[in-house]
């Protein structure tokens, strides 16, 4: 179920991802904040569409300066986890902070939108990480979690 928002115009293209941080010290008073802050803080989101003729809106915590409407849903997260029960339609969670930042999987081991404490449903497994050996001993497999429900 997609919902409507507002975002930064140059963020807003269809397919563009990212995660919603919550409500900047900029927005106190902003009279469009109720349309901004829609979003649950944290989420990954994909927007769906930017609807057609809508104006570009003032605002002051965007580095182009405004904001325009768009519909966005939660967004899948493709992660690293640990191989054991790995399978589409199990639960998994991270398996943890990881110091090698020059590793091919880091953005999979700690993804943007996906906290360590929580566990995801798996949507689809794809297999071998992109490291040859993880620094940390872990056997990790590739997959993607399914988006969050917005309820």
């Amino acid at each position: 179920m997609s919902t409507v928002t507002l975002i930064g115009t140059r963020l807003a293209s269809e397919g563009t991802e990212f995660v919603y941080r919550g409500e900047a010290s900029a927005c106190e008073g902003c009279p469009y904040r109720g349309q901004c802050l829609n979003l649950a803080e944290g989420r990954r989101y994909r927007v769906t569409d930017v609807r057609d003729g809508t104006q570009a809106l003032d605002c002051a915590v965007h580095a182009d300066g405004s904001v325009r409407a768009v519909e966005v849903e939660p967004a899948t997260i493709t992660a690293n986890v640990a191989s054991r029960g790995a399978y589409a339609g199990s639960s998994a969670s991270l398996e943890g902070p990881c110091p090698h930042v020059d590793c091919p999987s880091h953005e999979l081991c700690e993804p943007l939108g996906a906290d360590f404490e929580e566990e995801y449903r798996i949507a689809e497994v794809h297999g071998d990480p992109p490291h040859e050996v993880c620094h940390l001993g872990r056997d990790l497999t590739k997959v993607t979690f399914a988006p969050e429900d917005d309820g």
